[in-house]
């Protein structure tokens, strides 16, 4: 049977337990009451961010702990060595629990900072972390076993082997986050294109141990940051920053269709308001060449006439200039590319839009070839179409 100091033991542990728990409750909406009315009060916003990760709230946990030392008086019977050894792991926990909340708490105050999409340190608080539990661990399992903690590491020295294979990924993930970081190669809304990691999208989060990608289509990767190392990745973030995207696309021409400009043609380009001072340069300068020519005496093959697709050329640079969406500060041409087997001749517009939206700038881009496409047979051109060839065949 138990005896009736055993059953008094138990119903005072009980008692206890029951106002240690109680007390946790009160501490715990004493102290949320109070926080939440001075956080409401202060014009900061740091405190509030406090308040969201809990970590005042972590403090009531301390209260149990409070009642349980000062009820172990009234039961003497349990052992003292369990209870401390019992406390110490609770108090453990506690200033581990305190100390992750307040990590976190710090990292979403700098997350609010301007700079935190430039220089995102989430990996070295998780890294913090990390080193802030393996000390609180190695602490607790020392008084546990009562021995010193310097011997205790000194004993985990031996396994440092084990350890660096065991941390091996967090070592190269660490790493590269400093690598990434110094560098300023990744910031959060980065977009970047990693083709082997079918990654092509914004940077949504940078952590320890991955870089998160959300892809145009909703869909989210997640790359380990130590493959930023080993593999090649685009970044955009040049274009975002200078506000002008690039226009890189060809008209392919048809050769069967490049020829002189007849009198219709040179009447219709002649006509044409930002060609008028081309047409008249290029027509002195035709006109000087081929008197020089005729008083040589020399073949009239020599002479010199407009083109369609030159004129074509000086048309659509023109055009480009005269766009309200097109940066004239940065490169802009139009230019002949080689031309491949049974591919036509490509004319390549090279330029940049004012604006870096992908919708629109989609729209600029086919607004400006939607034109090229329309005029080019005012200038006596026709756009490369191979089927359209063989059936003509």
């Amino acid at each position: 049977m138990i005896s009736a100091e055993t059953l008094v033991s138990i119903g005072t542990w009980g008692g206890i337990l029951l106002t240690a728990w109680l007390a946790y409750l009160v501490a715990r909406f004493t102290v949320s009451k109070t926080v939440h009315r001075l956080a409401e009060r202060s014009r900061a916003t740091w405190d509030n961010t406090l308040v969201e990760k809990k970590v005042f709230s972590a403090l009531s946990l301390i209260a149990p702990a409070l009642i349980i030392n000062y009820g172990y008086q009234l039961s003497p019977v349990f052992p003292k060595i369990y209870l401390l050894k019992g406390m110490t792991i609770y108090v453990g926990a506690i200033v581990l629990i305190l100390f992750g909340r307040l990590l976190d708490a710090a990292l979403e105050i700098y997350n609010q900072h301007p700079m935190a999409s430039r220089r995102p340190i989430k990996g070295y608080i998780q890294l913090v972390k990390i080193f802030i539990f393996i000390v609180g661990i190695v602490l607790v399992i020392a008084v546990l076993l009562g021995i010193s903690p310097w011997k205790l590491v000194s004993g985990i020295g031996a396994l440092t082997a084990v350890i660096m294979l065991i941390f091996k990924d967090t070592i190269l993930s660490l790493v590269a986050s400093v690598q990434l970081a110094s560098n300023d190669l990744l910031r959060i809304g980065d977009w970047i294109e990693m083709p082997q990691f079918n990654a092509d999208g914004d940077i949504i989060d940078i952590a320890l141990h991955a870089v998160q990608v959300q892809n145009w289509d909703r869909t989210i990767v997640s790359i380990p940051t130590a493959k930023f190392l080993d593999n090649s990745f685009k970044n955009w973030r040049g274009m975002q920053e200078t506000r002008g995207r690039r226009i890189k696309r060809a008209l392919l021409i048809d050769q069967s269709s490049i020829g002189f400009l007849n009198a219709d043609q040179l009447a219709f380009a002649g006509n044409i308001t930002i060609l008028q001072r081309y047409m008249s340069e290029k027509e002195q300068e035709i006109e000087r060449h081929n008197q020089a020519v005729k008083d040589a005496g020399s073949s009239p093959v020599n002479l010199r006439q407009l083109t369609n697709i030159g004129t074509f050329r000086a048309y659509a640079n023109a055009y480009l200039k005269a766009h309200p969406h097109i940066r004239q500060d940065l490169t802009l041409m139009v230019r002949h590319l080689q031309p491949e087997a049974d591919s036509g001749l490509p004319v390549e517009i090279y330029a940049f839009t004012n604006t870096t939206v992908w919708t629109e700038y989609e729209s600029i881009q086919a607004d400006i070839f939607d034109h090229f496409l329309a005029i080019l047979p005012a200038f006596g051109l026709r756009t490369y179409q191979r089927n359209a060839l063989i059936d003509n065949r």
